[in-house]
């Protein structure tokens, strides 16, 4: 009949062949509509009908049984019957309002089985994600998304153990977060598609909320104005940094990541859907999160013990950075990016403010009491030890300072920091303001070795504090910080200070002796060198006996320069004329010492066992030790 039909427009209209031609198919087709319509009104009936036996079975209205009963827990494939008959429920429904208009009963009658649908739909969602808080906790999603990548990303090796090992290691907890994360995403698919998104987005909202909200509370993350933070002792303030810094690893690995990754599953298939729940859920507590360290940074209190803390927390957000663009990437969720950004900004100002603070600290020092023996000042110590732990954050402080201005030029000498030749080189502003701070402690404790009256000691006490300091570059980050160059620059500095504290200290020594000590001389004036050699020697040995070198490698330089030297000349004299000051009675009298005795005597030297403020203790050690010098034996 088709082709019949269309033949017969090929004939003008007005010949009678087309006439009949046009009543017949006309009436073949009304006919053809009519069986369609019926066909369409059977298949509807059909639909509604099966939709409604088994919508009606659970109908927690009107069966016991389904009032009790979990359909997702009770049967599966039940359940998959009833969300494909809710979705042929709603394809009818579309076809009906279509073909017969919004007033039709069919329509009525589907319309009410929809919303008895949806009543049981969003009952079965409520009790998924209740019943299943402690599988579908963030720790719980996170990990198994992990583990996830970790079993795919293993799949292209042949070693059948390893992937048997790896498919064994999914836990049981994991299998029934999947299976709930599942039945949570057929059933928010078939609600979202029946116009029930508000309902599903409604219950999975305060239910997931109060999982995140409970989770910040169990890590300690509380709402805190500035004013309680500043009104905070350290010990407490310090105990709830380090709190916050494991809850914001916590966090990030686990209850904001596992919460994302489930709103993604769950709510595949509708963006906006997916953003505005995890926005609702978890922008509150990220805020309060990231709010923590600006309320920190903006204290005024604890200017070093606060250093290294605020230190953490940049560390910690800087870390985590791309990990919270990714999970705030949301443009409603720009607020914690933002409020993440000004903690940033406020932590690095806090570090820079620390930072002269300290410097503050170290030319404000005003202490003038004299270290005894020249050894370490406490301001080296406690100064090296900060710098130190310093450099642990060269990383985040090279970022911190980088746009930082350098100290002025006309304030910074050129032999303290660079060569120079490199004055035009961009040294890194990161060395710029280490060497800058360690020249603010030198220039101090050069101020400080002024007030010894000796000035050999103060020669002495600027090598002993500029070795330590040369020693904490050597052994930690600031070698790499200040580089070698620095580090050669100041070892010859070490050098020229010791050189000028041997003369000043053992010259009166060296000058008891002839510059020729072989060349001939009378018995008198050999008596006589020796005599004042004895008491130079003595004066000298008992003076310097006080003195310390805490470094153990300074120590044997400075023995063996001074020893090899004087033990040389002496041994030349000594073994020249101890013959002409007379008999072995008469060289008792004036030859006390022998070039093996001077050695001896040095080997004791700056291990600062004597000091002028010695207890009674000390002072019968030293007269044993001068008796003992006194009845130093003649070694011919």
């Amino acid at each position: 009949m088709p082709r019949k039909g269309m033949r017969s427009l090929c004939f003008s209209p007005r010949t009678p062949s087309f006439s009949t031609s046009r009543q017949s198919t006309t009436s073949e087709s009304t006919a053809s509509s009519t069986n369609r319509r019926r066909f369409s009104e059977s298949m509807i009936e059909q639909t509604i009908d099966a939709a409604a036996t088994i919508i009606m079975k659970w109908d927690a209205d009107t069966s016991a049984y389904a009032k009790v009963t979990s359909l997702f827990y009770e049967s599966k494939r039940e359940a998959l019957r009833f969300i494909r008959s809710v979705n042929e429920l709603q394809k009818t429904m579309h076809l009906l309002v279509s073909e017969q208009g919004s007033g039709s009963e069919k329509l009525v009658r589907a319309q009410i089985l929809m919303q008895t649908a949806m009543k049981r739909l969003q009952k079965e969602f409520y009790q998924i994600l209740s019943m299943n808080r402690a599988h579908l906790d963030p720790e719980s999603v996170s990990t198994r998304s992990s583990r996830t990548s970790a079993r795919s990303s293993t799949s292209d090796f042949d070693d059948d153990d390893e992937i048997r090992t790896a498919g064994d290691s999914i836990s049981e907890i994991e299998e029934v977060s999947s299976m709930a994360m599942s039945d949570l995403k057929l059933i928010a698919d078939c609600m979202i598609a029946s116009g029930y998104a508000k309902e599903c987005m409604h219950i999975y909202k305060i239910i997931r909320k109060s999982i995140i909200d409970e989770g910040i509370y169990k890590l300690g993350i509380e709402k805190l104005s500035s004013s309680q933070v500043n009104k905070m002792e350290w010990d407490v303030l310090d105990l709830k940094i380090k709190n916050w810094l494991e809850a914001e690893k916590i966090s990030m690995r686990t209850l904001f990541t596992g919460e994302r990754i489930l709103c993604d599953q769950v709510f595949a298939t509708s963006d906006l859907i997916k953003e505005s729940c995890f926005t609702e859920i978890s922008k509150e507590a990220a805020i309060l999160l990231f709010g923590f360290p600006e309320l920190v940074a903006k204290t005024k209190k604890y200017s070093q013990e606060k250093m290294f803390r605020v230190l953490d927390m940049y560390s910690a957000i800087s870390e985590d950075w791309k990990e919270i663009e990714t999970i705030f990437s949301f443009e409603s969720t720009s607020t914690v990016r933002l409020q993440s950004l000004d903690s940033l900004v406020r932590l690095s100002e806090s570090i820079r403010s620390l930072l002269m603070d300290f410097e503050s600290t170290i030319q404000k020092d005003s202490s003038k009491t004299m270290i005894p023996g020249g050894g370490l000042h406490p301001l080296t110590i406690s100064s090296m030890n900060y710098l130190t732990l310093l450099a642990d954050y060269s990383n985040i402080l090279t970022d911190i300072i980088s746009d930082w201005p350098p100290p002025a030029k006309s304030t910074l000498p050129a032999s303290f920091l660079f060569s120079p030749d490199s004055e035009d080189s961009t040294a890194p502003a990161i060395s710029v303001r280490f060497a800058w701070l360690i020249l603010v402690l030198l220039c101090k404790l050069d101020g400080k070795a002024k007030h010894y009256k000796d000035v050999s000691l103060s020669y002495l006490f600027l090598a002993n504090n500029l070795q330590h300091v040369i020693s904490r570059v050597r052994t930690s980050n600031l070698q790499y910080i200040l580089g070698e160059e620095w580090i050669t620059k100041h070892e010859a500095k070490v050098k020229q200070f010791t050189s000028n504290y041997e003369p000043l200290a053992w010259g009166e020594v060296f000058a008891s002796l002839p510059e020729n000590p072989t060349a001939p001389i009378t018995a008198g004036k050999a008596k006589d060198c020796f005599r004042k050699f004895n008491a130079s020697f003595e004066k000298a040995y008992w003076k310097q006996r006080s003195c310390i070198v805490p470094d153990s490698k300074l120590r044997e330089e400075i023995k063996v320069s001074i020893g090899t030297k004087l033990v040389t000349l002496y041994r030349d004299f000594y073994n020249t004329h101890i013959s002409t000051v007379g008999d072995e009675r008469s060289a008792r009298l004036f030859v006390r010492f022998s070039p093996e005795d001077i050695g001896n005597y040095f080997s004791d030297l700056f291990y600062g066992t004597v000091s002028s403020g010695s207890s009674s203790t000390s002072s019968s050690v030293s007269s044993h030790h001068r008796r003992q010098m006194l009845r130093s034996p003649l070694r011919v």
